[in-house]
Parts: structure tokens; sequence; C-alpha cells
């Protein structure tokens, strides 16, 4: 736009803006620029710093004694040791005796692992029953399976156990020991005739107190077991109560 328009009388070369208004205007945009620019640098090299201090530090070490409690362990400069006491008291997992329904819940799953079984599953079903098991007993129990081939008589026989627990009660003055009572299916075909034991049955568990860890969270352990037949019988009839009969 011309300055005549704007202010007539003066000369129309002193009617356009002035150069170095425009050269002023540039230097203020960039001067602003560059200070935001010097604002931002700063922080990302102050963030940047902090990042590094951090890294460096030493990692918290906490101790646990065997009262259970904790301690934190930070290594000063200089050979200095810091120790930082915690105010909070960790219940270690040993201190803290099993319940009766962790002993209970043990004991059950023991009998259905044990007591449960088919040849497609035998084998697992023996080696998460003798995980449950001390070290002297397992060794035992392995040996006696071993020796009479179990799992191999099994297998040959198609041989199916199904147990269901009816009872299980602790016994008095023996802690951590239960008497539990159960009926038992043994299915068992041979030359294509099969034969079921029907055998109600006791069954004594005494579970010992270890260590808790994350493989065995209820620190129990079956330390001894034996079973006693009460009422047994076998049926080997062509229909074996088949419901045609009926």
């Amino acid at each position: 736009m011309k300055g005549s328009e704007l202010t007539p009388g003066l000369p129309e070369k002193l009617g356009y803006t002035k150069y170095y208004e425009h050269d002023g205007l540039l230097r203020a945009y960039a001067n602003r620029v560059m200070l935001l620019a010097i604002i931002f640098g700063l922080i990302a090299m102050t963030s940047l710093g902090f990042a590094i201090y951090v890294r460096l530090q030493p990692p918290t070490v906490v101790r646990v004694d065997s009262t259970g409690e904790a301690s934190g362990i930070n290594s000063g400069s200089e050979g200095q040791e810091g120790l930082s006491k915690m105010s909070f008291h960790v219940a270690a997992g040993a201190e803290t005796e099993p319940t009766e329904l962790e002993a209970r819940a043990l004991a059950r799953r023991f009998l259905n692992s044990y007591l449960n079984y088919n040849p497609a599953v035998v084998d697992r079903n023996f080696a998460e029953a003798l995980n449950f098991m001390t070290a002297n007993l397992k060794i035992y129990t392995l040996n006696k399976l071993r020796e009479a081939e179990i799992a191999q008589k099994i297998k040959d026989g198609n041989m199916v156990s199904t147990f269901k627990l009816r009872d299980i009660e602790p016994i008095k003055g023996a802690p951590y020991t239960f008497m539990a009572f159960g009926v038992r299916e043994v299915h068992q075909t041979r030359d294509g005739v099969e034969s079921t034991d029907r055998i109600v049955s006791r069954h004594k568990v005494r579970l010992a107190v270890t260590r808790r860890s994350e493989y065995n969270p209820s620190g129990l352990l079956v330390a001894e077991y034996w079973e006693q037949q009460i009422v047994g019988a076998r049926n080997s009839g062509p229909l074996q109560e088949s419901l045609f009969g009926k």
C-alpha cells in the first residue's frame, strides 16, 4: 500500500515501509525462537543429567534376618556403608505354622493323586503323589513301586481306579495326622473279561512340617502313609450290574 493514500501530500517514495522495520521484526522473531530453544535445551540437559545420576546410584539391597526384621543396605562413597532400618516387619513363611485347613487340603490332594489312576495318567499321578512326600518316604515308595512293577501292571491290565473320599478327620494327640475313609473301585480287563473290586478302606496320613516355598506354599509333606481294607467285594459276572438285566 502506498503512503500517499494514507498521508496525502507526502511524496510517493516516503509512503513505503522502511526496510529496517522489516529487518527488526524478523530479528525479534529470531530472538524469541532462540530464547525458546535455549530454555528447552536446558530442560533436556537437566533431564538427561538426572537420568544419568539415577542410573549411577547403587541398587537398594534388602536384608531379612532370622527374626524377620528387614533392613535396607545402601553402599556409600569412600568405603562408608549406610544402613537404613525399615519400620515394617516381614512375616516370614517359616514362622507361620500351617493351618488345619491347609493340612486337610494337602492330605486330600495326595489321596486323590495316589488312588485315582488309569493307564494313560498313572505315571503322572504317581509322580505328583511322590512330590507330596518327604525325601525318605519318596525313596521308599518309589523302590516299592519299581520292585512290584505297579505302573506296568496297571497298563498291562488296563486297570482303572476311582477313589471317593467319604470323610477325613484329624487324630487327637497327633498333630497333622489324619484318618480318612473312602470307597475305591478298581476295574481290570484281562482276556476281554472285566472284573471290578469295590473296597471300603481307611487311610492314615501323617504330615511333616517343612519350610514354605514357592513350590510348597503350605509347608507340609506326607511323612507316613498306610491303608487298610475294611470291606471288599469282587464282581466278575457277565453283566456286572448292567441295566439290561433290570
